[in-house]
């Protein structure tokens, strides 16, 4: 069993523990009330797998030597009370279904590592619990991950276990990175080449992209429409929402590459595209015409029905990094510019985002996108992920714009995680454990009114150099951990901030990712078979400014 202490992310209070236990052994059931029937699967299928128990369920709510899931709406919904009786009970009482599946997480994590592995170790099928009472709910509403498998594709598998790894760190929303210049990621049926030819590069470039070296290897794949139900679906039951991402206009070479005629074709032989096989800002934007808006609002007619309303409230739109060279260049897109009364070009990117702004919201839905859209002025409606430092967000807050923090050279983690050639293919300034538990994701000295509009945080996962799973692994753990808390605790000031307790609670935790067989950054540095000796990364020295 571990100590409440050693629970990440940490608890708001916890009362105990005291010296008597609760043991769950092969008489021990299940009690759900209606609104936790889903958390009560995911026990049986975790705990039960685990500990070889059958965690039976009884539909007598006073039964002892019982798990009781409770609802109490005098509790906000993503809280919860997870009492421990000597003897008798555990009880998990949440404001709301996601409030009672945070609770059953917080169990999982008390039961000890353990209970993480997918088949008993042990001889014994039981489990203790010492005697306690913990009281919980999160800082932040919005607590993510965005996953990038446009530049190197995740198996359907991989990323339903990624959902896993963010539920048990009490995360819950999936930024799903579906589509850029090296590949289209999911199937629409009214438009098939998308993944005939956008999801497949003939080759990637080996590291950075100034590297000389190449991998030869054809590399592609999608998501079915059903494979993409399934992860909702998936999601769904662990209380995770799914925000999908279609770039636009920029990051958008497989799609040309696809359909040439969304391309500028006045500039550029658009024909003789192929999905982009490096990395980088690429300058092949869709073409400003009224056959482009038309395309696409037929790809989200079919992302808005493979993601409903009620999981996917939020629909990205990328909207960064893009370049205005061909627009400059192109008679069409200056034509376009002086029919439609705008300034320049910055102007008519943000009549592309404006353009589905209103078209999501009369739909249901809200736009979302980086920074960047805010140049050229920003819709109404929008939403910005800000990604170039804190400067978009507060500019975006202080209009009056939700914003979700996720500024990169605080929690990129594509970013090394330490100096040295060690590390494989290095990205960027080095971000440590401890740099990422420090992360402040509400900028000081934002107004209260601004700061409201904080909707929360997220970790960035770019994949250009992260092959396979593996890989991700390395990337994303252990920093997720402490990302995960930021998220979720009340943590005081960044200065303030206890790291070597939370160095302590991480020695229980890396016991928790062994056995859920995460690839982690051990502490002491990589194991050699994770090190890429001779690949170039981007070696970047020091640390820039908080900006």
């Amino acid at each position: 069993m571990t100590h409440p202490m050693d629970l990440i992310p940490a608890p708001a209070r916890v009362e105990g523990p005291y010296r008597c236990d609760f043991v769950l052994d092969r008489r021990t059931t299940l009690s759900a009330a209606a609104g936790t029937e889903t958390t009560a699967r995911w026990l049986r299928h975790t705990l039960g797998a685990a500990f070889g128990l059958p965690l039976r369920e009884t539909a007598d709510e006073n039964a002892t030597n019982s798990v009781r899931l409770r609802l109490d709406d005098s509790l906000a919904p993503e809280a919860y009370r997870l009492h421990v009786v000597i003897n008798e009970v555990v009880e998990i009482i949440g404001g709301g279904p996601a409030g009672v599946f945070w609770g059953a997480q917080t169990l999982r994590q008390l039961l000890g590592p353990e209970a993480f592995r997918a088949a008993p170790v042990g001889t014994k099928a039981v489990a203790g619990l010492t005697a306690q009472t913990i009281e919980d709910a999160p800082r932040f509403g919005w607590r993510g991950l965005m996953l990038d498998v446009s530049r190197h594709f995740m198996p359907k598998g991989d990323v339903l276990r990624y959902l896993d790894l963010l539920a048990a760190h009490k995360l819950n929303v999936f930024h799903f990175h579906l589509t850029d210049d090296q590949g289209w990621r999911i199937e629409i049926k009214r438009h098939p080449r998308l993944t005939e030819v956008g999801s497949w590069r003939a080759r990637s470039k080996w590291g950075h992209r100034a590297s000389p070296l190449w991998d030869e290897t054809p590399h592609g794949g999608f998501y079915t429409q059903d494979d993409i139900r399934e992860i909702v679906a998936y999601a769904a039951d662990r209380h995770i929402t799914v925000v999908p991402e279609i770039d636009l206009p920029g990051h958008s070479q497989a799609a040309i590459a696809a359909y040439p005629e969304l391309g500028n074709t006045d500039v550029v032989d658009t024909a003789a595209l192929t999905v982009w096989d490096s990395w980088g800002v690429n300058p092949n934007v869709l073409a400003p015409t009224e056959a482009v808006l038309r395309f696409y609002e037929g790809v989200f007619e079919e992302v808005l029905d493979l993601f409903p309303a009620a999981t996917s409230p939020f629909v990205h739109v990328g909207g960064d990094e893009c370049p205005k060279d061909q627009w400059k260049a192109s008679p069409a897109a200056q034509a376009r510019i002086e029919e439609l009364g705008l300034a320049d070009e910055d102007e008519l990117q943000s009549w592309f985002i404006r353009h589905f702004d209103r078209w999501l919201a009369a739909r249901g839905r809200r736009l979302i996108g980086w920074d960047e859209i805010l140049e050229g002025g920003l819709a109404d409606g929008a939403a910005v992920s800000s990604w170039r430092g804190y400067g978009g967000g507060i500019a975006a807050a202080e209009a009056g714009h939700d914003v979700v923090m996720c500024p990169e050279q605080q929690v990129y983690l594509d970013h090394r995680q330490a100096p040295g050639e060690d590390e494989p293919m290095p990205i960027g300034y080095v971000r440590t454990l401890e740099d990422v538990y420090r992360f402040e994701p509400v900028p000081p000295g934002l107004s209260p009114e601004a700061a409201a509009h904080i909707l929360g945080t997220q970790a960035n996962v770019w994949t250009e150099v992260m092959q396979n799973r593996s890989r991700v692994d390395y990337q994303v753990f252990p920093r997720l951990a402490a990302f995960a808390e930021v998220a979720w605790s009340a943590l005081p000031a960044p200065e303030a901030r206890d790291y070597p307790a939370f160095e302590r609670r991480m020695d229980t935790h890396y016991r928790r990712l062994d056995a859920l067989g995460v690839d982690y950054r051990p502490p002491a540095g990589p194991h050699p078979r994770q090190q890429r000796p001779g690949v170039l990364g981007r070696p970047l020295e020091g640390k820039p400014p908080i900006v």
